[in-house]
C-alpha cells in the first residue's frame, strides 16, 4: 500500500466529527516533552564506571529558552482535560455513570504501564545480577521510570474529571482560579513566609499546577473557552506573569537543573501555571488553523499514528534513549552526545546527531508494546 493510499484509508475512517485539532495539541505536547527529554538528559560515567546523570543546562544557561518551548506538560494535561469532559459527556448520554467511565480510563492507563514496569522490573534483576553498580541501577531506574509521575498526576485528575464539570458549568474558565490560587499559597508560603519549611507539603503543587491547565481544557470542551480573544487574553496573561516571576527570583529554566536550589517542575510553582497559560492561549490563536492543516490526508494519518500510541511513546522514549547510549558505549566507549559530560563543545550538536537513532529505538519499543495501550482501550 502507498503512503498516500494508507493516508487515504485513514482519513476515510476517521468520523467526521473528531476534533482534529485536539490530536494534533496532544501530538505537539507529547512531541515537545520527548524532544526536551532527549536533549537535557545527559550520561556520564563516573571513576568507578558507574553510570550517572547530568544536565547541559547546569553549565550552559544560554539553553534556557528551550525549555519554554519544550516544557508543554501543561498543554498536555490541557488536552487531557477537554478529551476527559467529551469522554464523561458522551458516557453520561448513554447513561454510563461517572464511576463506569473512571474504571475504563483507568484501564486504558494502567495496562500499558503495568507492562512497562514488568519489563524495567526484569531490565534492572538482570543488570543487578550481571554485577551492575548501585549508581548505574539508581540511573537507568530514575531516568526510565521518570515519566509515571505523569500517570500518577493524570489518574488523580481524572478522578476529579466531575467536581471539575460541575465548577466549570457554573464559573466557566473562571474556575481555573481555585487551584491557581492555592498554587500561589503555597508558593508565598515556601517562598516568602515560611523559607524553611519541609519540601514534602509543596507536593500538593503536582496538583493545584497541572488542574490549572486541565479546568481550562474541561472549559474548552464545554464552549467556556474559545477563540482569539480567549486565546489572547490567556497569551498575555501567561507571558506577562511569567516574565514578573522571573524579575522576581523564580528561576528562568521550566525544567530542573542539577545544583539549582530551586526548580520549578519539581515540584511545579507559579511560572509552571505562567507557561500553561501561554501555551493554551496559543492554542486557541492556532486553532482554526491546526484543524485545517489537519484536514489534510497526509498531516492528518501522521497525527493519527502518534495518537494511538501517544501513552506507550510517553512511557518508553526515556528507555529507548537508554539503550541507545548503552549500545553506542558497547562500540565506541564513551560517544560524545551520549555519554560524557553535557558542558563539552559540540555536545548538543551530537546528540541532536544522536536523536534519529533514539527515534529508531522508540519506534522498535512502540512495535512491540503498542499492543498493551491498544488492550487497554
Amino acid at each position: 500500500m502507498t503512503a498516500a493510499a494508507w493516508a487515504g484509508r485513514i482519513a476515510t475512517a476517521t468520523p467526521p466529527d473528531r476534533e482534529r485539532a485536539v490530536d494534533g495539541l496532544r501530538t505537539i505536547a507529547m512531541l515537545g516533552v520527548v524532544a526536551g527529554h532527549w536533549l537535557v538528559t545527559g550520561l556520564t560515567i563516573g571513576s568507578g564506571g558507574d553510570l550517572h546523570q547530568a544536565s547541559p543546562l547546569t553549565g550552559r544557561p544560554g539553553l534556557t529558552p528551550l525549555t519554554w518551548a519544550l516544557q508543554t506538560l501543561g498543554l498536555f494535561f490541557f488536552v487531557s482535560g477537554y478529551a476527559a469532559a467529551r469522554g464523561l459527556g458522551r458516557a453520561r448520554r448513554r447513561g454510563v455513570g461517572a464511576g463506569s467511565w473512571l474504571a475504563g480510563r483507568a484501564r486504558r492507563l494502567l495496562t500499558p504501564v503495568a507492562v512497562f514496569l514488568g519489563m524495567w522490573l526484569l531490565v534492572l534483576t538482570a543488570l543487578r545480577h550481571a554485577g551492575a553498580g548501585r549508581w548505574t541501577l539508581h540511573t537507568a531506574g530514575t531516568i526510565a521510570l521518570s515519566p509515571l509521575w505523569f500517570v500518577l498526576v493524570l489518574a488523580l485528575l481524572l478522578a476529579l474529571t466531575a467536581p471539575v464539570l460541575s465548577a466549570v458549568g457554573r464559573f466557566g474558565a473562571a474556575a481555573a482560579l481555585l487551584p491557581l490560587g492555592a498554587l500561589a499559597a503555597m508558593d508565598t508560603l515556601r517562598y516568602l513566609l515560611w523559607p524553611g519549611m519541609p519540601g514534602w507539603p509543596a507536593y500538593l503543587n503536582c496538583v493545584t499546577a497541572w488542574l490549572v491547565p486541565y479546568t481550562l481544557g474541561v472549559a474548552a470542551a464545554r464552549g467556556r473557552l474559545a477563540g482569539p480573544r480567549s486565546g489572547r487574553g490567556l497569551l498575555l496573561a501567561g507571558v506577562t506573569g511569567g516574565a514578573l516571576l522571573i524579575l522576581a527570583g523564580y528561576p528562568a529554566s521550566l525544567v530542573g537543573v542539577p545544583g539549582h536550589g530551586r526548580s520549578n517542575l519539581d515540584p511545579p510553582s507559579l511560572l509552571t501555571a505562567a507557561l500553561s497559560a501561554a501555551q493554551i492561549g496559543l492554542a486557541l490563536l492556532l486553532w482554526a488553523r491546526l484543524d485545517r492543516r489537519l484536514r489534510r490526508p497526509g498531516w492528518w494519518a501522521v497525527v493519527a499514528g502518534l495518537n494511538l500510541t501517544a501513552m506507550t511513546i510517553f512511557l518508553w522514549h526515556q528507555s529507548a534513549l537508554l539503550g541507545v547510549a548503552v549500545f553506542g558505549r558497547t562500540l565506541a566507549g564513551a560517544p560524545t552526545g551520549l555519554i560524557g559530560p553535557p558542558d563539552q563543545a559540540g555536545w548538543i550538536a551530537h546528540r541532536l546527531l544522536w536523536l534519529p537513532a533514539v527515534a529508531a529505538a522508540l519506534a522498535a519499543l512502540c512495535l512491540l508494546f503498542r499492543r498493551a495501550e491498544w488492550r487497554g482501550r
